[in-house]
């Protein structure tokens, strides 16, 4: 995987996050640079440390499934991309809360993550170099939540459904491409 794939990767794993940093700058009276930092670290780590925890898990039986790997990543990412999508369609409108303290922002940096956790498996049976990998996405959702927060503070819930539209497309599109890969090249 080449850095132009892994921050398309990044960039859909991170939109979830990107949607939520929106909501949390739109629960902003006024706009916090240490407020959306602590966003972005929460969600930049766990982002981070989900597809770590992820490509270990998948290393485990790497080796007993390299025959399905493509296939794998592709239901993976295309379950994940699709989940995003169908969020992104829904309804439900999301009240976010100004409080960016441990009991607010952990369930949100863990529902956030989860599908990094599925895309480390992936990466695992990808042969990623996980270091470098798992550090590009950490710093990539860090910038794009400060960014969401502040882009809620200032225009509200406009972009948040178009975040996550646009990161399941690209999850969705990632997973084709290896399965067409690995199936054609």
């Amino acid at each position: 995987m080449g850095l132009f794939e892994l921050f398309i990767v990044a960039v859909g794993l991170s939109m979830d996050a990107f949607a939520v940093s929106v909501c949390k700058g739109m629960a902003f009276e006024r706009m916090s640079w240490k407020k959306a930092l602590v966003i972005g670290l929460y969600f930049g780590g766990f982002q981070a440390a989900m597809p770590l925890l992820g490509y270990f898990v998948g290393a485990q039986f790497e080796s007993k499934i390299t025959a399905l790997d493509h296939w794998i990543a592709f239901v993976l990412l295309g379950l994940i991309g699709f989940n995003m999508i169908r969020e992104a369609l829904s309804k439900e409108e999301e009240t976010g809360s100004a409080s960016v303290g441990f009991k607010a922002m952990l369930p949100l940096a863990v529902a956030t993550s989860i599908d990094a956790l599925a895309v480390g498996v992936t990466f695992a049976f990808l042969r990623v170099q996980i270091v470098p990998a798992v550090s590009f996405i950490g710093v990539t959702t860090l910038l794009l939540s400060m960014a969401g927060v502040r882009i809620g503070n200032l225009f509200g819930v406009r972009f948040k459904s178009k975040a996550e539209l646009a990161g399941g497309v690209i999850l969705i599109l990632m997973g084709t491409k290896i399965l067409i890969e690995h199936l054609f090249f």
